[in-house]
Order: C-alpha cells, then sequence, then structure tokens
C-alpha cells in the first residue's frame, strides 16, 4: 500500500529550478498550456479544493505528488495569486499563445493601410487591457476610470506610432516597414501597464516573508514590478516579431507566396512557433527584494514587528 503524500512539498514555488532555462521551459509550457482553457468549472474547483486543503496541512486520500502538482498548475492557470478570484478567460496566461499568435499575426500582415493598422492595434489593446488588468499584483481594486484611461491612451499611443512610423517608411527598404508593429507593440506596453497598474504605483503592492506573511505595501516594490514586466513583455514579444520579417520578406522576394491569402496563415503560424520558446524568457511571477530597498517607514514597521526579516517576497504580475 503506498504510503500517504507528505505536507512538506512547497507548492508556492514551481515545481522545476527557474535558473535555468529549461526549468523555466518546464514550468511555461505548463502555466501556458492551451488545454487549460478547455477545463470546466467542475475541474477548476476541484483543483482548487486539492491545493486550498494541501496549504492547510490536509492532504486528499489517495493524493499522488504528480497529481498534486498538477493541481497546482491548474490552480495556478485560473486563480489570481493575491486575489483568489477566477481569472478572466482570454487574460489567463493558457490563452496567451493563441491569442497573440493570432492578433501578432495579423497585425504583421495587415499593416500597411490606415483602416487595418486602427484595426488590429485596437484589437491588440483590448486583448493586453484584459490581460494587464487580469494579471495585475496586489488585491486592490482599480477604478473603472483608471481602466479607461489605461485603455485609451496605450491604444492611442500604439495607433501613433504605427502610423507616424507607417508613414516615415514609405519610402525604404519593405522590410524596415514589417518592423512597424513590433514597434507600436513595445510602445503600447509601456503606456499599457503602467497606467493600468497606476493604482500600486500610488499605494504599493503586499510584500510578504518566505512564510507568506504579510509586512505591508510598498511602492518602491511596485515600480521594480512594472519595470520588470514591461521589459519582459517586449521581451517576449520579440522573436515572434522580429524573426517573421526576414523570414516573410525572404518568401516574398522567392515569389512562394503564390497566393496573398497565404501570407496570414504563415504568419501566424511563424508567430506561434517564436513564441512557444520566447515565452521561458519571462521569470516567475513571485520576486523578492532586500528589506533596505523599501520606503524608510515600512523598513522600521518590518524591524518593530518582524526582526530578523532582511529579505521580502512580492508577485510582480506577469
Amino acid at each position: 500500500m503506498a504510503s500517504e503524500l507528505t505536507t512538506s512539498i512547497n507548492i508556492k514555488e514551481p515545481r522545476w529550478d527557474q535558473s535555468t532555462f529549461v526549468g523555466r521551459a518546464k514550468h511555461f509550457f505548463t502555466v501556458t498550456d492551451p488545454r487549460n482553457i478547455l477545463l470546466t468549472n467542475e475541474q477548476l474547483a476541484h483543483a482548487h479544493a486539492v491545493v486550498t486543503d494541501y496549504r492547510k496541512g490536509i492532504v486528499c486520500p489517495g493524493l499522488t505528488e504528480d497529481e498534486l502538482w498538477r493541481a497546482k498548475y491548474v490552480f495556478d492557470s485560473a486563480f489570481h495569486p493575491d486575489t483568489g478570484e477566477k481569472m478572466i478567460l482570454i487574460g489567463r496566461m493558457s490563452a496567451q499563445v493563441p491569442m497573440n499568435m493570432t492578433i501578432t499575426g495579423c497585425m504583421m500582415t495587415f499593416y500597411k493601410t490606415t483602416p487595418a493598422v486602427l484595426l488590429w492595434q485596437w484589437i491588440n489593446q483590448s486583448f493586453n487591457a484584459i490581460v494587464n488588468y487580469t494579471n495585475r499584483s496586489g488585491d486592490a481594486p482599480i477604478t473603472v476610470s483608471q481602466l479607461g484611461t489605461a485603455y485609451v491612451s496605450a491604444t492611442t499611443g500604439a495607433v501613433a506610432t504605427a502610423l507616424g512610423l507607417n508613414a516615415l517608411t514609405k519610402h525604404i527598404s519593405p522590410l524596415i516597414g514589417r518592423f512597424v508593429p513590433f514597434a507600436a507593440v513595445a510602445a503600447a506596453n509601456c503606456i499599457n501597464i503602467p497606467l493600468m497598474r497606476q493604482r500600486e504605483l500610488q499605494h504599493g503592492i503586499p510584500i510578504t516573508d518566505e512564510n507568506d506573511n504579510r509586512l505591508g505595501e510598498s511602492p518602491k516594490a511596485a515600480q521594480q514590478a512594472i519595470s520588470q514586466v514591461v521589459v519582459s513583455r517586449i521581451l517576449m514579444a520579440s522573436p515572434g516579431m522580429a524573426i517573421p520579417p526576414f523570414l516573410m520578406n525572404h518568401l516574398e522576394k522567392k515569389a512562394f507566396l503564390r497566393f496573398p491569402w497565404m501570407s496570414a496563415p504563415i504568419q501566424v503560424g511563424l508567430v506561434g512557433f517564436c513564441l512557444v520558446f520566447a515565452t521561458p524568457l519571462l521569470k516567475s511571477s513571485n520576486f523578492t527584494l532586500r528589506g533596505f530597498r523599501l520606503e524608510p517607514e515600512l523598513q522600521e514597521k518590518i524591524r518593530a514587528n518582524h526582526p530578523g526579516v532582511e529579505r521580502v517576497y512580492f508577485n510582480k504580475g506577469l
């Protein structure tokens, strides 16, 4: 008879070593597994119960270690780490590859005319707004006004960047023009993410000790979290938006694309292939910070109430 599973497994951390590319790849292939968006409410509720009980020291009879880790990743794919609420379906990380490859592929195919730029940049920023809201850090609510400001500003910035660069690249190499969508996406990320998470910059994000005891809220941790998310989002988009332009330009010169309708499916496929390998560039959403980098008043509070704590932890979001 198999022995009962112990409660010593640390399911707060990823199953695989995140200091290596292979470890991050295994982790994010599991987190972003598109099959997770097909899970039923009953399956999600079961995973929620398994993980919640395990954190309380309760082990379901007959539960194996593999089943525990599977439940943990299903739980992480559907429930917000800070609020515990079920996340919007297309905002979950498991929807990132199919949604991004479709939208990005179409942005890179239909970028030459103003109506096409307006349509696909609007679709992309609408999707990004949902993703940024769904994967925000902290449990503080965001107002409708803040959501609207971030959405309109990012969409305007992306469209202005795309149209402006399209105008500048009309008389130079067509290859350069293919990178306009990437520049627009990078600009929009720099606008959208900080605005969507402006409340965190104003009031801070929750910081905890290694035992998940809440120590307070830190705007400095929020600044570090948001800057890391902006950079990682741009890096994740880079392979999918930087490699296909060279390939598509080469294929068009060789007359490989005999039918215009072939361009969009090929672009979408290339972007999807690149995204699969770019995803591990993202670090884990859980980060640490030395206590002395926090606000002075928060440092004093921690020293008074939690002596001995030198390193704090926070969820940077994705």
